[in-house]
């Protein structure tokens, strides 16, 4: 059974978007606790298939527990989405009809886990998904330049404080602990303003420049239409506005042949659609879900199916002519 505190976001509409079907193949490419795996299974049954893949080992300790049921269905793999190719020819799990990712944290990342995602509990600057990582958040805070510090702050936390709190970081390192730095940001933006705590996008900045996750993100999406068969689903959740940008622009793009600049009179690309967006407006929790469970409430669901390509031989020599 799945702990009370895990609370699968958008699930219902995670399960039609994907159009799961009995003897389907899915990969869930953030695990997580097994929540979205599990309603997979289930609707999938009799014959489905499951790939899960989650870079953090104790996520995959629990969805192993929590997938139990489904033991012979299930292919649970410790690693990183942005390798997504690779994982799959190495199972021979391609293709498939539909590849989920979701990427916000667990309860029991942002409750309970050590490693300091949450300012909600004071533990070590760690960060990292995956321990077998060199590089933590407390590595980054102390020995990045305060120039440094100021542009992860605002490239990656959208932090309009962001050189205020690198330079009152600067001041006061070396930080170990997430109350040091959630204290040290309040201070140096001048307390709380609104119900947001000042420190969030710090955490969030973090958090992504340690485990590089724009950056994996744009390669898993790439990776997961390879895998895709025709007619196959790519669903996205993301939780701000930097993961859904990228979302967004790449399904713009795949749902495209030409992505030549617009001044280009001749079509000189070659490339060719490969996604057709599904949903042409963004789907987000309901009221009932976000009362039910509050850190929903930043979710955004965009889908996207698989095209056969289009024979483009005629397309380089293709003049495009704006009308008058």
């Amino acid at each position: 059974m799945l702990s009370v505190a895990h609370k699968p976001v958008l699930l219902k509409e995670t399960i039609a978007a994907l159009s799961v079907q009995p003897g389907g193949r899915y990969i869930d490419c953030t695990l997580g606790d097994g929540g979205h795996a599990l309603a997979i299974l289930e609707q999938s049954t009799p014959g489905g298939q499951l790939l899960g893949i989650d870079a953090d080992p104790a996520a995959i300790r629990r969805a192993t527990d929590h997938l139990s049921k489904y033991r012979d269905s299930v292919l649970i793999v410790q690693g990183n989405f942005a390798d997504l190719d690779t994982i799959c020819q190495r199972y021979s799990f391609a293709p498939v009809h539909g590849v989920l990712l979701d990427l916000g944290l667990s309860s029991e990342q942002l409750d309970e886990d050590p490693r300091g995602f949450s300012f909600q509990r004071d533990a070590e600057l760690d960060m990292r998904f995956d321990p077998a990582q060199e590089t933590t958040a407390a590595d980054i805070i102390n020995n990045s330049s305060e120039t440094e510090l100021a542009l992860i702050l605002r490239e990656f936390g959208e932090e309009p404080y962001a050189r205020r709190i690198a330079r009152r970081i600067g001041q006061v390192r070396p930080i170990k602990t997430t109350m040091e730095l959630a204290k040290v940001v309040e201070q140096a933006v001048g307390g709380r303003h609104g119900k947001i705590h000042p420190a969030t996008r710090t955490f969030q900045a973090l958090r992504i420049a340690v485990n590089r996750e724009l950056e994996n993100l744009e390669t898993a999406l790439g990776k997961a239409v390879e895998v895709l068969g025709t007619g196959g689903r790519l669903v996205v959740i993301s939780y701000h506005s930097l993961e859904d940008r990228i979302v967004k622009h790449f399904t713009q793009r795949e749902s495209r042949d030409c992505i030549c600049p617009p001044n280009i009179p001749v079509c000189d690309c070659g490339h060719t659609a490969s996604l057709r967006v599904v949903n042409k407006k963004i789907i987000i929790p309901s009221e009932e879900e976000i009362r039910d469970n509050p850190r929903s409430r930043s979710a955004k669901m965009r889908v996207a199916e698989k095209i056969e390509r289009s024979t483009r031989a005629d397309t380089r020599a293709r003049t495009r002519f704006s009308q008058n």
